[in-house]
Parts: C-alpha cells; sequence; structure tokens
C-alpha cells in the first residue's frame, strides 16, 4: 500500500468525488492510472482505494491523499506522467496493508484566504468591508466541540470538535480551520456565518443561535461562502511520514508558479481597466 499527496487547481472540475460525465480530480486520476497499467480498464477504483475527502467543485487542494495497492515503481513523478497538470501529486509515503485514507486521518487542516484590506475596500462582490475583529470574535465563539447541524446539510455526524485560527497575510486574511472530520459545507458555511458577522450584516449573537437546538432556516440560514478561495491544506495521519519527490515537488511549484503568474496578469489588466474608467 502506498499513500500520495495530491496537489490540484479545483477551478477546471466539478469536485474531486469521480461523477458521470464531468470533469472530477478523482476522475483525473484513474484516468491517470488506467493509462499507466495500474488499473485495468473493467476496474471502478484501484484495490484497497480511499480517499482523504471530497471536496466541493472550485475546492483546490495542498495535500489531499489518496492510498492504495500501487506498483513500487509508481513514484508520485511517474504518477504526474499521465495527470492533468491542474493536478500534481508530489509526496508519498508507504503505509500498512489496513491503511485507510479517510478513516485514518487524525485531523483535517482546511485555509481560506478572504479578502479584507485594511483600507476597507469592500472586495469584488461590492458588500460592506470586512472588520476583522468582528470576523475573529465569530469564529472563536464557533471554536471548541458543537452541534453544527445548522451549518450542514448533513442530518447525521454533525458534532465536531472545531479548531479555528486566523492570520492577516498582506490584503487577505487567513482563516485556518481544523477538525478529526468536516461535515458537508461546513467549513464553508462557518466561513460564511463569519463574513456575515465581519461585515455588520448579523450581530455577534447570530453565532449562538445557529449553534443552539433549533433549527435556523430561510432568511436566517448561513449559506456557504464560495468554493475558490478554499484549500484543503493538510490531512494528518499518525505515524506515516511523507517523503517529497523532488521531481514532482518542483513540477507542482512550476504549475501552480505558473497559474500565480497568470492571475497576476489578469488583474492587472482589470485594474487597468478599471482605473481608466471616469
Amino acid at each position: 500500500m502506498r499513500a500520495y499527496r495530491v496537489a490540484y487547481d479545483g477551478r477546471p472540475f466539478h469536485g474531486f468525488q469521480r461523477q458521470p460525465d464531468v470533469p472530477t480530480v478523482e476522475g483525473a486520476l484513474f484516468d491517470a492510472l488506467r493509462d499507466l497499467g495500474v488499473l485495468d480498464d473493467g476496474a471502478e477504483k484501484p484495490e484497497a482505494y480511499a480517499a482523504a475527502g471530497r471536496t466541493d467543485a472550485g475546492v483546490s487542494a495542498r495535500a489531499q491523499t489518496v492510498a492504495f495497492a500501487a506498483p513500487g515503481w509508481l513514484s508520485p513523478r511517474a504518477f504526474n506522467s499521465e495527470l492533468p497538470a491542474s493536478v500534481r501529486a508530489w509526496a508519498s509515503a508507504d503505509v500498512a496493508p489496513d491503511f485507510h485514507a479517510t478513516h485514518g486521518a487524525e485531523s483535517r487542516v482546511y485555509r481560506y484566504h478572504l479578502y479584507a484590506p485594511r483600507d476597507g475596500d469592500g472586495g469584488p462582490d461590492g458588500g460592506r468591508a470586512l472588520d476583522e475583529g468582528r470576523v475573529r470574535d465569530a469564529l472563536a465563539r464557533l471554536a471548541g466541540e458543537r452541534d453544527f447541524h445548522n451549518l450542514t446539510p448533513d442530518e447525521e455526524g454533525t458534532v465536531r470538535d472545531l479548531s479555528t485560527n486566523v492570520e492577516r497575510d498582506g490584503d487577505f486574511l487567513v482563516v485556518e480551520l481544523a477538525a478529526g472530520g468536516f461535515a458537508r459545507q461546513l467549513v464553508r458555511r462557518v466561513v460564511g456565518l463569519a463574513v456575515e458577522v465581519g461585515r455588520g450584516e448579523s450581530e455577534l449573537g447570530k453565532v449562538d443561535r445557529v449553534l443552539g437546538e433549533e433549527a435556523v432556516e430561510g432568511p436566517e440560514g448561513v449559506a456557504p461562502a464560495p468554493p475558490y478561495p478554499l484549500v484543503l491544506w493538510d490531512v494528518d495521519y499518525p505515524g506515516v511520514e511523507f517523503s517529497a519527490d523532488e521531481d514532482a515537488a518542483a513540477s507542482a511549484r512550476e504549475v501552480f508558479g505558473a497559474r500565480c503568474v497568470e492571475f497576476s496578469v489578469r488583474g492587472r489588466v482589470a485594474g487597468s481597466i478599471r482605473d481608466s474608467i471616469e
């Protein structure tokens, strides 16, 4: 058994989990394994396969983790030879035969990048500017072991022990959320609630109502924040040490570096048009 760390840009995909007729990250992984002769044409998935989590459409990852019965020659570099550029395996670890990438994870960490410049710009959606202190207060109140049934469509597994942290990075607030696991849409709805409070659209007391036993629905409900600023940042497995493949890691840095330049150029072009219109 071998486990792989996989980074991907989520924008071109309809989420991680394989679906018929639409591109997904898992579908790209399986297609690559078929092209490499690791997965038979008639097989749905590799032997003993499991993944750390199922990211939504548009969500990216730094350390999504998949594990399966892999041949010894399948290094991250070899894996990348048949993967699209937007998906890069970059590290691997030999694991026990009973290793399970989903159930064996001790913690999962997500990072959400909130545009929140100190000059008070409300951002691309034209909303109110974010108050950093209010964002921090909302997230602090959401931390701990809570029942998040009002922040997920799931009906079971809604009690989670959530850790929250906020760090400023230039014009952005990087919100880090960690837990043993996350119910569907929980990360994005936690961020959505923090943004409501941060913009003054809701009072801090709404956090308490959302965490209460009564259902919070309709206009009082919390919509998920957009998926594109969200990254599955890390997944921790006790006793498992991943080793980076130098060539594969260099390939990942090159791919994401090119995307960074691409969007910097796009931003400059858009900004020049904005600034020229009187």
